[in-house]
C-alpha cells in the first residue's frame, strides 16, 4: 500500500467502513447532530483543522479556494497545528488513516488539503 493509499478524506456522517484505519476528525468543531458514539472515532485533531478566522474568511467560496489553500498550508506549517500533522504522520506510518470532516464538498474543503500535506512527509 503506497502512502497515497494510506489517507483518505471522508465525511464523518458516512458509517465506518472496515479498512478505515485509524479515524480521525479533523474539523473543530463538533459536527451538528453527530452523537459522539456514533462518531467510531480514534482522535479528534482539532489543531490539525483551519483557524476560525480563516473558516470565516473563506466560507466555502470556491473562488477563495486557492488562496484558502495557501493561507491553510501556512498555517499548518506553525505549531500547534505543525504538531498535530507530525501526529497524523505517525498514524500512517502504523496503516492506513482516515480524514473525517463534516464539510459537505469534500473537494473544496481543508480535510483533502490536510491529507495532501500528511502525505507530503
Amino acid at each position: 500500500m503506497t502512502k497515497s493509499d494510506r489517507v483518505r478524506v471522508r465525511r464523518v456522517y458516512d458509517a465506518p467502513e472496515p479498512d478505515d484505519g485509524a479515524r480521525v476528525l479533523v474539523d473543530r468543531l463538533w459536527p451538528r447532530g453527530l452523537a459522539k458514539e456514533d462518531a467510531h472515532l480514534d482522535d479528534w485533531a482539532k489543531d490539525a483543522a483551519p483557524s476560525p478566522e480563516l473558516r470565516r474568511w473563506y466560507g466555502h467560496a470556491p473562488e477563495r479556494y486557492e488562496q484558502f489553500g495557501e493561507r491553510y498550508r501556512a498555517e499548518l506549517a506553525e505549531p500547534p497545528a505543525r504538531d498535530a500533522v507530525d501526529r497524523l504522520r505517525e498514524r500512517v506510518a502504523e496503516g492506513r488513516l482516515t480524514l473525517l470532516t463534516a464539510v459537505r464538498d469534500l473537494s473544496q474543503g481543508h480535510a483533502r488539503l490536510l491529507a495532501e500535506v500528511v502525505r507530503s512527509s
